[in-house]
């Protein structure tokens, strides 16, 4: 009997210690990824910002301003490999008041795009597309690799409509949690146009004239490790048009620095955190448990095994045929 529960024990405890390696080497590749699901909001605020108001046609300046980006999965569109977000995002003049209208609109934009649920890389599919455009898209969006290493990445700019460095540059507490900075930064580069009336650059003479539109940059991103997810954001940029024949600037059309708010740090680190713990259950912490009791069953299952006494037999000698009287 002690035979028969030992080698139970042994069976089972080889199977649990099979099924923790194939929870740590497999099982996260599989279940460990970005929802397809998502849905988020992050606000940012900026003060002493410069912007170009279409309503007045003319610059602002020392604006309190306040951005509002809506983040939502399409799960239709997604599958096991690849998620689809659409993003909305609002930059509001908050100065005279605190609620963000149309009226106190400074711009719109949205973008589509889908991704790697590992790795955050872009794929260009399922109607991905940025403000109507349909660029080739490459390299990080929405978030970076789960598990995110020390190194330089790819980041899409939607701005550029192209891939730029963003460079490792070291960690920072972000509320309790640590993290991986890196920064992104631009100087002048041209990546569009814009058609205004002659008379906005004080050129009367001239109906319209097409002014190249160009960006400086330095964004700064928060990461958490584990689930490459940034939960805070520094953006400082400055975009203007400038003179088509001299380069010099006539218009800016947006410049300032705007950072997360802290309740958005604080709800964005609160998920990190949860989605970390979950990883490590999945990858460490599960398959440990089940490692170590597998390997105990598998320990006490063999002592029984083999501390089994052995059933002794007499054999008594036959009586001899034809024994004498």
């Amino acid at each position: 009997m002690r035979r028969i529960v030992g080698a139970t024990l042994a069976a089972l405890g080889m199977f649990l210690f099979v099924l923790a390696l194939l929870a740590h080497f497999y099982l996260p590749g599989q279940v460990v990824k970005f929802p397809l699901n998502e849905y988020d909001v992050t606000r940012l605020t900026g003060t002493n910002v410069t912007y170009f108001s279409q309503q007045s046609g003319q610059e602002v300046t020392g604006a309190s301003v306040r951005a509002s980006a809506t983040t939502q999965g399409d799960v239709s569109a997604g599958n096991s490999s690849t998620a689809v977000w659409n993003n909305v995002t609002g930059i509001f003049d908050v100065t005279q008041t605190t609620a963000p209208t149309p009226t106190n609109a400074i711009e719109y934009s949205s973008e589509r795009l889908a991704f790697d649920r590992r790795t955050g890389v872009l794929v260009n599919c399922c109607g991905a597309e940025i403000n109507n455009k349909r660029p080739s898209m490459s390299g990080q969006g929405f978030v970076w690799p789960i598990g995110v290493q020390k190194q330089t990445y790819r980041l899409f700019d939607t701005t550029l409509l192209r891939t730029v460095p963003v460079q490792y540059t070291g960690t920072a507490t972000v509320d309790g949690l640590s993290t991986y900075v890196f920064v992104e930064k631009v100087t002048h580069e041209k990546f569009g146009s814009v058609t205004v009336p002659g008379s906005l650059i004080k050129l009367p003479n001239l109906p319209t004239v097409a002014m190249p539109e160009y960006l400086t940059a330095t964004n700064t991103y928060y990461v958490d490790p584990g689930t490459g997810a940034p939960v805070k954001l520094i953006q400082k940029q400055d975009v203007t048009l400038a003179d088509p024949w001299t380069g010099t600037t006539d218009i800016t059309i947006l410049n300032g620095t705007l950072t997360s708010t802290p309740q958005t740090i604080a709800d964005s680190v609160h998920t990190a955190k949860s989605d970390d713990n979950l990883i490590s259950w999945v990858q460490n912490i599960g398959p440990l448990i089940a490692g170590l009791l597998g390997i105990v069953q598998l320990v006490l299952g063999s002592l029984l095994v083999i501390s089994e006494p052995q059933e002794e037999y007499e054999y008594e000698d036959d009586e001899p045929v034809g024994a004498e009287a």
